[in-house]
């Protein structure tokens, strides 16, 4: 089957490359403070081989910028769709309203306004796709889905069980995903939990018959996946991991938090 590539982190890969971060802005904070760092690691990941590029705008929303979010939002755009080769697409990240491994803090249906507002500012600033990523909470997973499909834009969800699988029981992720698939989403994706842990969950959206992807963060640093282990055996490591994944039919494989350039090209060259 053939794969396509996403991008890899881009928040934990700044704290690598020297930017401190700290809410409620995070990595946001580096379309104004480092604009020239966060286009390099755009441009590292299309180096590396990735044909898909998620905008830093996981935290460009009103409760985490305040009245510069828009502006902030479309520059995280500009900075990705400038950086990128021709032929690559561009994807707005639409994350949760509150803390993504806190799905009982989630506004659930009571988000509905805000992930509006944000996946109308997506489309606005030329964005190929729009990915809400990162959803633990069903009930906000599927009014931020609604929303991003009124845009008219192909819409993907990506669901977490949490870093290290504690929040969802495969089974209970899958229910979220069908329930996403039922209403229109283009594809289902797992993410952001740790690449020893996701087979299953990869599994499970497997069943949807529907397009379906994964990108695991890195895992624990002890076992030689994590965020300090950083080298090509790391990569290499975290692609064999990717191998049951496209094995069980994933079409998009790239990386979460603790991945970078090297585990992207890892898995280009593995499933050039």
């Amino acid at each position: 089957m053939t794969v396509r590539i996403l991008d890899g982190a881009i928040g934990t890969e700044l704290i690598a490359r020297g930017l401190e971060l700290d809410a409620p802005a995070w990595s946001a904070r580096a379309i104004a403070d480092a604009p020239n760092l966060l286009a390099r690691i755009h441009t590292d990941y299309v180096g590396a081989g990735a044909t898909l590029h998620t905008a830093n705008t996981f935290r460009t929303q009103p409760h985490a910028l305040g009245k510069g979010w828009v502006v902030a939002l479309g520059a995280a755009v500009d900075i990705a769709r400038d950086a990128v080769s021709p032929g690559c697409a561009v994807l707005g990240s639409m994350a949760p309203i509150n803390d993504c491994y806190r799905p009982d803090l989630s506004p659930g249906k009571q988000g509905r306004g805000r992930h509006a507002e944000v996946a109308s500012a997506l489309a606005n600033a030329g964005c190929d796709v729009l990915l809400c990523e990162t959803f633990a909470n069903g009930a906000e997973a599927l009014v931020a889905v609604e929303e991003a499909l009124a845009t008219g834009l192909p819409v993907w969800l990506s669901l977490t069980a949490g870093p290290f699988a504690e929040l969802l029981s495969p089974t209970e992720l899958t229910r979220i995903g069908r329930d996403a698939a039922s209403i229109g989403v283009e594809r289902v994706l797992v993410n952001c939990i740790a690449a020893t842990q996701i087979g299953a969950y990869v599994d499970g959206v497997a069943a949807l018959e529907v397009p379906f992807g994964a990108y695991a963060n890195a895992g624990r640093e002890d076992e030689a996946l994590g965020w300090r282990a950083t080298g090509q055996r790391a990569a290499e490591a975290y692609a064999d991991l990717a191998e049951r994944w496209n094995d069980a039919g994933a079409s998009v494989i790239g990386g979460c938090c603790g991945t970078g350039p090297l585990h992207i090209r890892a898995l280009a060259e593995r499933f050039a």
